[in-house]
């Protein structure tokens, strides 16, 4: 099987359910991630964060439309100060329990996988940027860490 990097967009941060939501658009298509499919994402995301505990509420996601019918929502909040909480939503993916294969159905799969190496890159920059705004400084700050996001291009390039 070859392996060949995917295209990563990084659309601008939204608010929702009280959370402050860092974006990552995964796909090999140069079009992006079709509208459909990211209207059903963003409207499953509810079920997929934390209740508040004190921890500014922040979280970051990764959809990724496969190349197949697959569509996929990762969403990692930040809880507990330091740690990462994981819930994830999938669509068009008979495999994993999904119904169909409408990338538009999302449904919440009760699997332990927290991504695929075209989703991880974002967590390693992201765990690095928490440090760097929230828990490293003397005073936290949120808003640095909402505007530092990965850089587009390849899910690889990261150099």
């Amino acid at each position: 099987m070859a392996f060949t990097e995917k295209l990563l967009t990084v659309p601008p941060p939204i608010e929702l359910a009280g959370r402050h939501i860092k974006r990552y658009h995964v796909t090999a298509d140069p079009a992006g991630i079709a509208p459909d499919i990211e209207k059903a994402a963003y409207a499953i995301l509810p079920e997929l964060l934390p209740e508040p505990d004190g921890t500014p509420p922040a979280t970051f996601v990764v959809l990724h439309k496969g190349g197949d019918t697959g569509a996929y929502l990762n969403a990692y909040s930040w809880v507990w100060d330091n740690v990462l909480h994981f819930r994830g939503a999938s669509a068009g993916q008979p495999v994993l329990g999904c119904p169909d294969d409408d990338p538009t159905h999302f449904i919440r799969p009760d699997l332990p996988w927290i991504g695929c190496v075209w989703e991880l890159p974002p967590i390693l920059h992201e765990r690095d940027a928490w440090v760097r705004h929230l828990l490293a400084p003397e005073v936290p700050d949120l808003d640095a860490y909402l505007t530092d996001s990965l850089p587009e291009g390849t899910t690889g390039d990261r150099s």
